[in-house]
C-alpha cells in the first residue's frame, strides 16, 4: 500500500488514481472529525469534507513532500470549519430534551443511558473554546499524535499539551455540571 505522502506526490504529477485512493482512505475519518467539530451536523460535515478535497486538488502544489499528508489534510479541514463558524458568527447548541425524549420512547434503558451520556459529552464539547475542542477531537477521536496536532493547528507541541490538559479539565467540569442539574 502506498503512503499518503506518495499518493499526494502522485496528485501533484496529475495521477487521478492517487486522488481516488486518498479520498477513499480519508473520507470517513474526515467526516467523523468534522461531524464532531460541527456538533453533529452531518450535512454540514459532508459539505466540509467535500470542500476539503476540493481544496486539496486546488492547492496540491502547496503540499511539501515528504511532510505528513494527514496533518496537511486535517489542517485544511480545520481551517474550513473555523472559517464556517467565523462567517456565520454562530454557536451551535444541542437541544437535549427532544433527543432524549425520542430515545426514551424507542430504545431499551441501557441504550438510552449511552445515548444520553454521548449527548452530554457532545453538548459539553460544543461549549469548549474551538482550539481546545479541535485538540480533543484530533487526539481522542482521530488519534493523531501530539506532533501531528501541532502541525494541523500551527502551534508548538507544548501548546497542544496545554490545550489537552485544560480542555479535558473543562470538559470534566461541564459534564459534572450537567449531571448535577
Amino acid at each position: 500500500m502506498r503512503r499518503d505522502e506518495d499518493l499526494a506526490r502522485g496528485i501533484q504529477y496529475g495521477d487521478r488514481n492517487c486522488l481516488a485512493a486518498l479520498v477513499e482512505r480519508h473520507h470517513s475519518l474526515l467526516l467523523g472529525f468534522l461531524y464532531r467539530m460541527t456538533g453533529g451536523d452531518r450535512a454540514l460535515a459532508e459539505d466540509l469534507v467535500q470542500e476539503t478535497f476540493v481544496r486539496v486538488i486546488h492547492h496540491i502544489s502547496q503540499y511539501e513532500y515528504p511532510r505528513p499528508f494527514k496533518a496537511w489534510l486535517y489542517r485544511i479541514a480545520t481551517n474550513l470549519a473555523r472559517d464556517y463558524y467565523k462567517q456565520a458568527e454562530m454557536r451551535h447548541t444541542i437541544s437535549m430534551s427532544e433527543d432524549v425524549d425520542a430515545a426514551v420512547s424507542d430504545a431499551p434503558e441501557d441504550a438510552v443511558l449511552l445515548d444520553i451520556e454521548g449527548e452530554v459529552v457532545a453538548s459539553a464539547m460544543l461549549r469548549l473554546p474551538v482550539p481546545q475542542r479541535e485538540t480533543l477531537v484530533l487526539r481522542y477521536y482521530q488519534e493523531l499524535s501530539l506532533a501531528e496536532i501541532a502541525e494541523v493547528q500551527g502551534v508548538p507541541v507544548g501548546t497542544v499539551k496545554s490545550r489537552l490538559s485544560v480542555g479535558l479539565g473543562r470538559l470534566r467540569e461541564l459534564v459534572l455540571e450537567r449531571e448535577q442539574n
